[in-house]
């Protein structure tokens, strides 16, 4: 697919550019990191990329170095045990993510796409399989991201990842960058745990989710 290529130069070009000009911005949270916590300013985990490969994927360290590493942060029953006060305001802002600059750089991962899943993801993976999401880059984020995020069950952002698949062009790539900013603004979509408390609210807003991707 042309746009594909397209994409890749986009990507490129924009991670490069990214990440000169927030060089300041790095540095200024890596000392802040350094300075309250022992431990590497950056925090690596093997996720999923293109055609299922593996890669490691880089963001700023936010929690204790005693924190399990192959377990989503919403899945932990109290992570607020392990998460710095930098780490909360990194999460917050989602200035985390903004190591995998170096990711889009060196093309493990896209600006746009669905996001990387953990290696140890079985179920994801496998339904991601079944609408062509793992056929391409993995993003920094993506039209299941501002679509409910950590709140989706697996099957549905599934689903959403296989509907940007068959609208993949440069309009739904703005449509997410656009959407995207707009979500860290609001601090919307993201789960930092005890994801049992929301169960009853995921279970009568997944018929709605359902509805609304038949829609489209």
């Amino acid at each position: 697919m042309k746009y594909i290529e397209q994409k890749r130069n986009i990507d490129f070009v924009l991670s490069l550019i990214g990440l000169i000009v927030l060089s300041p911005l790095f540095i200024g949270i890596m000392i802040a990191i350094k300075l309250e916590s022992r431990g590497p300013v950056f925090f690596k985990q093997k996720r999923v990329g293109l055609h299922q490969s593996h890669f490691n994927i880089l963001k700023f360290r936010t929690m204790r170095i005693d924190a399990p590493k192959d377990t989503p942060t919403h899945l932990l029953s109290n992570p607020e045990q392990y998460i710095t006060k930098v780490g909360k305001l990194l999460r917050k802002t989602s200035l985390d993510e903004l190591p995998q600059i170096i990711n889009i750089l060196k093309g493990e991962m896209a600006v746009i796409g669905p996001r990387p899943a953990l290696w140890n993801q079985y179920d994801l993976i496998e339904e991601r399989e079944k609408y062509g999401a793992n056929c391409i880059l993995p993003g920094l984020t993506g039209w299941a991201q501002i679509n409910g995020r950590d709140e989706l069950p697996i099957e549905i952002k599934a689903k959403l990842d296989g509907y940007y698949i068959q609208k993949l062009s440069f309009w739904m790539d703005f449509r997410c960058l656009v959407a995207t900013v707009l979500s860290v603004v609001k601090s919307e979509g993201v789960l930092e745990g005890g994801t049992g408390k929301v169960v009853n609210e995921i279970a009568s807003t997944k018929e709605d989710h359902t509805k609304t991707i038949n829609k489209i």
